[in-house]
């Protein structure tokens, strides 16, 4: 089985104008992605995403040039079930042989970024083809799934302090969830504001819900402690990137004076900054993205300096099916994973390109049972809403 063709495109999808919401992002009226189709000569096809923008809303049209001039005329005639080693090469770039023999990492400048993101959609793509290749879900092929299902939580809660609590009760009605995320930080004026938001929520929602709270990495290590103290009683599940991520040193002073969890790693790229962080003593929780981290592979290397270092894993899933799908599976067979990311905001990414039905039942969501990532994608859809090329 060999690489026949690799193309990628940048997809976006309006969302209806009832549907939008507005954070500190601005307000997203379309949701993009580049999204990765990999054919073997036999006709396998493999599904991957890469991300370079927060929200998956984004100008897209470099990472996909990335993808289409320069890595992927490199895999065409591969194995593409020589995926480490793919990856490996791609990141090492024109010293890939000499990194192969040592036995040590020693990539090319420019190794992060959009350089991980395209790695990403590829390493995605590639074990969507080796799971239907075998006739098996991904998981099977990663040492097995923990369980059949997972606690999902419900992510969005941009309303103000008068309509949060409604906002996040819809959630909970809606798939019978009993944990949620809400939206703190630069997308309301001060840190009491935020306190003001969250406290109205807490009030709502009763003391059995789980509730979490991400920043965006907005807030100064000051301005994280001040909002912290302020929700103090409310007893957060997690406060998501309080501060910058490029600030380590500055997250794990905010890991050390507050009592609330920290979790992060959405912008983070690759296993290294994940290590760092651990070092660090930086984070209660990783959240490693599958299509800007490195792909399926680097997540579950990440969630294994995870274990190691006594941490949990819940992937960042705000995205399109493939990375979604990717974090599904990672979920199933990471010992650290605890919970999975579902979007309450639009997400014609998800549900619109593929043909199959991605809900969640009492709080829980299946881990797939089909070959590969586990999902049927819907091309003339892709065709669609195709922006570049």
């Amino acid at each position: 089985m060999k690489i026949k063709s690799v193309h990628a495109r940048w997809i976006q999808i309006p969302i209806e104008q009832a549907r939008q919401h507005t954070s500190d992002f601005g307000t997203l009226r379309t949701f993009d992605a580049a999204i990765l189709r990999i054919e073997t000569n036999d006709g396998l096809v493999g599904w991957g995403e890469g991300k370079n923008a927060a929200g998956s809303a984004g100008n897209y049209a470099t990472l996909v040039r990335l993808i289409n001039e320069d890595f992927g005329p490199r895999l065409v005639g591969r194995d593409p079930a020589d995926i480490t080693f793919i990856w490996e090469e791609l990141y090492n770039g024109v010293r890939a042989q000499k990194a192969a023999g040592a036995g040590h990492a020693m990539p090319e400048m420019a190794r992060r970024g959009l350089t991980v993101a395209a790695i990403s959609a590829i390493d995605i793509a590639l074990w969507d083809i080796l799971g239907k290749a075998e006739g098996k879900p991904v998981w099977k092929l990663l040492g097995g799934r923990k369980s059949d299902r997972m606690q999902a939580y419900a992510s969005g809660g941009w309303a103000s302090a008068d309509k949060i609590g409604e906002q996040l009760q819809s959630y909970i009605d809606t798939g019978g969830f009993h944990a949620v995320k809400m939206r703190v930080g630069a997308m309301d004026p001060t840190p009491h504001a935020s306190a003001l938001r969250v406290k109205a929520a807490r009030k709502a929602l009763g003391p059995d819900i789980e509730l979490a709270v991400d920043a965006h990495g907005t807030y100064t290590v000051a301005t994280a402690r001040r909002f912290a103290q302020l929700v103090a009683d409310c007893d957060l599940a997690w406060f998501e990137e309080p501060i910058i991520a490029d600030d380590k040193a500055g997250i794990a002073e905010v890991r050390a004076a507050v009592s609330i969890p920290v979790a992060t790693g959405e912008s983070e790229a690759t296993r290294f900054a994940f290590r760092d962080l651990a070092v660090l003593r930086a984070a209660d929780i990783f959240q490693p993205d599958p299509a800007f981290c490195g792909g399926i592979s680097e997540a579950m290397r990440i969630g294994t300096i995870a274990a190691a270092f006594n941490l949990r894993l819940a992937p960042h899933l705000w995205a399109g099916a493939p990375c979604f799908f990717a974090g599904l599976h990672v979920c199933a067979a990471s010992p650290a994973s605890f919970t999975v990311e579902f979007s309450l905001g639009a997400n014609p990414m998800i549900h619109d390109i593929i043909e199959d039905t991605v809900e969640v039942r009492d709080g829980m969501i299946e881990f797939p049972d089909k070959p590969g990532l586990g999902f049927t994608m819907n091309e003339a859809i892709l065709q669609k809403y195709t922006k570049f090329p």
